[in-house]
């Protein structure tokens, strides 16, 4: 076997183990993703300082792409379908704001930097390590890009700001971690933090899935779209009262929204993994959220949260299995099969 690494086919005697091809076969179809959805976005976004932006997201992932399709035909696995360009129409009308395209961009960045730095602990072969190296520094850098240019243009969303701290202080009481109902003590920095990123990717994944809506012809998938919006319009409306009730200012900008176009853009197996894989992504940001808050009510309110999306997902995933679109990821062989 031979191995890809800085475009030159080395010898590798060692074969991959199941986590890398895990790590390999969920990042392909990932970056396939991302490759559709911002051809489509760079043929459409007008502003000068977004556009340069969407297409050197596309550029990485398309490299990213290419990197793994190598790496796949060096090992003689068979490449997954993923998504191609049968799965958009980029000469669809305008379904998003740029300020929606440049916040959407910004999370596919944060979601790499989560996704590669869960990856590479898992890569044991050198030149898996050295790729998802490389992906996270890519990440983080088009992440910082982003929020650069979210702030020249004045459409960045900030965080709720709190007085400094004037001393240094002890939690002395129990009563820090709140009850489950009645007066709560106000929120940490921590708290705060956790519930404006979950409010603003709510936001985000609100528009996004309403957008998606528009434009489906199959009602158990339209039906299952608006659902989701309005699931994480809930989600938003939870979060947004826990912060008003520190006299905290929840996030909000007025521009990002989806237009009213109904033409069909993406095929309905990748909006469907695409929620998959947005809803997927919630559950992992509310358990980190329980392990940061120490308010019981917050602990609550998030596991409640987690089974409310984990129930949706689970229905998500049913239309796809029916309707044939879930790729089948590398399995260990039934032994008692053979």
């Amino acid at each position: 076997m031979e191995r890809f690494l800085g475009g030159i086919l080395m010898e590798n005697t060692e074969k991959l183990t199941a986590s890398e091809l895990s790590i390999l076969f969920g990042t392909f179809l990932s970056e396939s993703l991302s490759i559709c959805v911002l051809s489509y976005f760079s043929q459409h976004v007008e502003n000068p300082a977004i556009k340069p932006y969407i297409q050197t997201g596309l550029e990485i992932s398309q490299s990213n792409y290419d990197y793994i399709r190598s790496l796949l035909e060096s090992e003689e696995i068979p490449i997954p379908d993923g998504f191609t360009d049968t799965d958009v129409n980029t000469h669809a009308k305008r379904l998003y704001t740029d300020e929606f395209i440049l916040h959407y961009a910004m999370n596919i960045g944060l979601m790499g930097i989560n996704a590669f730095s869960s990856a590479l602990p898992s890569a044991a072969r050198k030149d898996m390590r050295n790729f998802y190296a490389s992906c996270l520094q890519t990440s983080t850098n088009f992440f910082n890009q982003g929020i650069d240019i979210a702030q020249e243009i004045g459409n960045y969303i900030w965080a709720p700001y709190i007085p400094y701290p004037t001393e240094v202080e002890y939690i002395h009481s129990k009563k820090f971690l709140g009850g489950w109902f009645g007066e709560q003590r106000p929120l940490t920095s921590v708290e705060i933090s956790h519930l404006f990123t979950n409010l603003y990717r709510n936001m985000l994944g609100s528009v996004l899935l309403m957008g998606f809506s528009q434009t489906v012809k199959a009602p158990e998938v339209k039906n299952f779209l608006k659902r989701g919006a309005e699931l994480a319009k809930h989600h938003c409306d939870v979060f947004s009262e826990f912060l008003k009730e520190s006299d905290l200012i929840s996030p909000a900008n007025s521009s990002i929204y989806a237009t009213a176009s109904t033409d069909q853009v993406f095929s309905d197996k990748l909006i469907m993994f695409h929620t998959k894989a947005l809803y997927s992504a919630g559950i992992g940001f509310y358990g980190a959220s329980i392990g940061a808050s120490a308010r019981r009510d917050l602990v609550t309110a998030y596991t409640r949260l987690i089974a409310e999306v984990g129930d949706y997902s689970k229905d998500g995933v049913s239309i796809s299995i029916e309707k044939n679109w879930l790729e089948k990821p590398p399995t260990a062989p039934d032994r008692k099969k053979l």
